[in-house]
């Protein structure tokens, strides 16, 4: 799944080429509204697909903004705002182009799920090979009451004492800290691989309990994982799988990662451990992380 480096070139990838670009129309797959008949919401939620079409017209997209693992378009329509907001899911991703048929990959161009024709001529296109995404149309982000529960930006001033806060508190202080640093109501945008090399760069076992460790400790291990997620912004985050930024795009940290899919501990050549945390496998040397 995509993680805040990841959502991140996503987001400065299409400010320079959609900002400021006005939606004149909208078609979504037909996969879209068979799901949503059957009862089912694939990737557009919490409204009826064509409805969601008709509102989406003639919005201008004014800002392109990313919170957590979250993508915001801020619209606007004759003085009024509104939001479309967009989760990639586990393989969710973004084309500008002119025609659906210069999508390189034909894994993303089979799954096309919405086209947004823009007041260029351009089509800014969503695809989603395993139809995890998501797609809001929202009047306000309060309008999605779990968007206003994302701990703080990592980076921001105040986000480590959050983190410290949450992680002294009983839901999270038995937990193993693999799962805290996970959960987005801590850290906001860190998920299973830079949560596995942050633990492994500061020798810490994934399946620790949170109540034992340290502050001091704590305090570190915030501060790699800051460090982790800046390396993988700066290296176009890590393109495992099905993940592209925009027009099939790759980034480099993949290359970089140290203990996350590893067989074989990069630092001592022990065989690495797994274990299942949080419903996501955990790789780890049993050796380096106690």
């Amino acid at each position: 799944m995509p993680e805040l480096p990841e959502v991140e070139g996503v987001v400065r990838d299409l400010k320079p080429i959609v900002e400021g670009k006005t939606i004149e129309k909208v078609a979504l797959s037909s996969v879209i509204f068979a799901s949503n008949e059957a009862g089912k919401q694939a990737i557009v939620k919490n409204m009826e697909p064509q409805l969601f079409e008709q509102l989406l017209q003639n919005r201008t997209i004014l800002e392109i903004k990313r919170r957590s693992k979250y993508i915001f378009f801020m619209l606007e329509n004759e003085g009024e705002s509104f939001v479309l907001v967009n989760h990639l899911g586990m393989s969710g991703a973004w084309f500008v182009v002119n025609d659906v048929l210069e999508i390189t990959e034909e894994k993303f161009r089979k799954h096309v799920h919405a086209i947004f024709t823009l007041s260029t001529g351009e089509l800014l296109v969503y695809s989603d090979i395993r139809r995890f995404g998501e797609l809001r149309f929202l009047k306000e982000i309060a309008d999605h009451p779990p968007l206003l529960k994302m701990a703080p930006e990592p980076f921001d001033e105040d986000a480590c004492a959050y983190f410290l806060a949450q992680s002294e508190k009983l839901k999270y202080a038995n937990k193993p800290i693999k799962e805290v640093i996970m959960d987005g109501q801590v850290i906001s945008g860190c998920g299973n691989i830079y949560a596995t090399e942050a633990l492994f760069n500061m020798g810490i076992h994934p399946g620790r309990k949170t109540n034992r460790i340290s502050q001091a400790r704590k305090e570190a291990l915030f501060q790699v994982i800051c460090d982790v997620l800046q390396e993988s912004i700066d290296s176009g985050g890590s393109t495992i799988s099905d993940y592209r930024s925009i027009n099939g795009g790759a980034g480099t940290m993949q290359h970089r990662l140290k203990m996350y899919g590893k067989k074989e501990c990069l630092a001592c050549g022990t065989e690495t451990n797994s274990m299942v945390i949080g419903g996501r496998t955990s790789v780890y040397c049993p050796y380096c992380q106690k």
